[in-house]
């Protein structure tokens, strides 16, 4: 028997949350919504932490609040101004440096592969001028997601939505 098709309520679809170990480092993300979204999207798909650095802005924010639908408070975030010091103690701790940026020597997300107990923490750069050449030099991997239409970027937080279900995908139970 086949069961309605209908549209759940958000009560009826609760379940014990997961946490991947991955985070986010968000650089020169200027525009508070794209911040908003990042929240939201690390709150749906299990994400451990994002680092907010250089012009980034932070929570309390009304755009972010507005945008992320409250999940600011639900998702672990710290701000750092200076990201090369960031990217420093999470290579410490033994993370793996990911950015997400078409370069010369990127891979194609779908070829990169993670194992599932992989600490990795992604980084997605400013809208319009992407990873800064610091933060790519200082990565252990570049990816890029294949583009098919006439233009060669997408908007931070789409690309990030997708980076982030694509490694969650990979190391889920």
């Amino acid at each position: 028997m086949k069961t309605a098709n209908i549209q759940l309520e958000h009560n009826e679809f609760q379940r014990e949350p997961i946490k991947f170990p991955l985070c986010i480092l968000a650089n020169d993300i200027d525009v508070p919504m794209n911040i908003g979204s990042i929240f939201r999207i690390a709150d749906a798909l299990g994400v451990q932490k994002i680092f907010l650095t250089g012009s980034s802005p932070v929570p309390p924010n009304n755009k972010i609040k507005k945008t992320s639908r409250s999940t600011e408070k639900a998702v672990e975030y710290e701000y750092k101004e200076n990201a090369l010091e960031v990217v420093d103690r999470l290579k410490q701790s033994g993370y793996l440096i990911v950015s997400i940026e078409i370069t010369a020597s990127s891979i194609d997300i779908r070829n990169f592969t993670t194992k599932k107990n992989d600490k990795t923490c992604l980084i997605v750069g400013a809208e319009n001028a992407g990873v800064s050449q610091d933060l790519l030099d200082v990565s252990d991997y570049t990816i890029h997601i294949p583009m098919f239409g006439q233009n060669s970027s997408m908007n931070v937080a789409t690309a990030c939505a997708i980076a982030v279900f694509e490694f969650a995908r990979k190391i889920m139970p």
